[in-house]
């Protein structure tokens, strides 16, 4: 019998074979050193025991007001690959926990190809119910005991992260009625992975030297969406054929962020634009000439630190 081959590969993380193994690595893609220097504190936590998903929290070491609201930060990875562990996610959640400041949740969810999509979307809102059963709680964790503001509650994602974010604004509606008394207050989207079968103009003109270029988005898409699928399936393509119509939706307040030179550029601004038509309460905010990813890969910019105060700025509007 013939060995195995190498079938599909993502940033040397992740590895599938002709017979259908998988082997992952678990170094991280991004090998940078993490920015840990005491002025946030964090742990872990299981949250969703049959599925062995855990997150991270992180608070201020110095805490000046009584409550903080609490800030989801969800990963990308094209569905595929990520965590919260990765050096990358943890030096952008301590900027979050300091800089807002915020109690900063930052999850895990299952990833394919071994859990194809909707895994990721159920475990965004495995996360949430989680959360919610805090606040029910006799004996809530001590952190969020002593500093989550459970009435603000605020979501982001980065790439497949604002993914599943935008599903969880259309699945919990405005006011997050379902989780209360936890209540959501708005939704940011950082690169948020969308598809369709028709390319956009940023795909097709994209870089192929880019930092997510069009044939790795290409292949994100094969290893997660169901099979038998293709990419206007409604979990990739929020407005496409099959897709739910979202004009009677009623949704809290979205930030969409875009990086100028991100082939998922085109995607995003008309996910915005279309929202935007529809009613919604929708900021977009454009980076010009910056990659995907640009706030975590190099976070201390120029373009990060504004990114910062914008986001600051968004929780301090809709918490009022």
């Amino acid at each position: 019998m013939a060995a195995p081959v190498e079938v599909d590969e993502c940033r040397g993380v992740l590895r599938v074979y002709s017979d259908g193994s998988i082997v992952r690595s678990s170094n991280p893609s991004f090998n940078v050193p993490v920015n840990d220097d005491g002025s946030v504190l964090w742990k872990d936590l299981l949250f969703d025991p049959i599925n062995d998903l855990h997150l991270r929290l992180y608070k201020p070491a110095d805490i000046s007001s009584p409550k903080l609201p609490v800030f989801f930060y969800i990963h990308g990875g094209g569905f595929c690959i990520g965590s919260r562990t990765w050096p990358n996610c943890q030096n952008y959640c301590f900027r979050l926990a300091s800089q807002l400041p915020a109690l900063v949740i930052s999850p895990d969810y299952r990833l394919a190809p071994e859990n194809r999509l909707p895994a990721a979307i159920d475990d965004g809102f495995a996360a949430l119910r989680w959360l919610q059963a805090q606040a029910e709680s006799d004996h809530p964790d001590p952190w969020l005991a002593d500093v989550a503001d459970f009435s603000r509650v605020f979501i982001s994602g980065d790439s497949a992260g604002g993914n599943i974010a935008h599903h969880l604004a259309v699945g919990l509606g405005l006011g997050s009625p379902e989780l209360a008394p936890v209540r959501v207050r708005g939704y940011v989207l950082l690169g948020p992975f969308f598809g369709g079968t028709v390319r956009t103009r940023s795909e097709a003109e994209g870089s192929k030297e880019a930092f997510l270029n069009l044939e790795l988005i290409d292949r994100f898409w094969r290893l997660s969406i169901p099979i038998g699928s293709d990419t206007d399936h409604p979990l990739v393509n929020v407005f496409g054929p099959t897709s739910r119509n979202l004009e009677a939706v009623e949704m809290d307040p979205i930030m969409v962020v875009v990086a100028g030179a991100d082939l998922l550029k085109d995607r995003a601004v008309e996910y915005a634009e279309e929202l935007k038509k529809q009613g919604k309460k929708i900021d977009l905010v454009e980076f010009e000439g910056k990659q995907h990813g640009f706030f975590t890969i190099d976070p201390n910019s120029e373009a990060s630190n504004q990114l910062m105060l914008l986001i600051n700025h968004f929780v301090a509007q809709h918490s009022l």
